[in-house]
């Protein structure tokens, strides 16, 4: 669980939630209530967060995100089709 801190779209997560039309509620609720998380392959400060989206279909949203002690940076959202909790 992410201690609660102020977040930060960049200007990519801002022009995906606006072209997808992603509900910032859902963001807020995978960052703060994540089902599941995951560090990045390939930049370990990158941290991905995942959460079944009940009102679209429980298609799972993925979170890309940068955790500071002073904000969550959001990276890029989107729907992840190969998205698969891990056992």
């Amino acid at each position: 669980m992410i201690a609660k801190r102020p977040l930060l779209y960049t200007n990519h997560a801002e022009t995906v939630i606006r072209e997808r039309s992603l509900d910032k509620r859902w963001i807020e609720r995978a960052v703060w209530e994540p089902d599941w998380q995951a560090a990045d392959v390939k930049d370990t400060s990158v941290i991905r967060l995942y959460k079944r989206v009940p009102e679209n279909g429980n298609r799972i949203l993925r979170i890309v995100c940068v955790v500071t002690p002073e904000e969550i940076r959001i990276l890029s959202v989107y729907f992840d089709r190969g998205a698969r909790r891990p056992k």
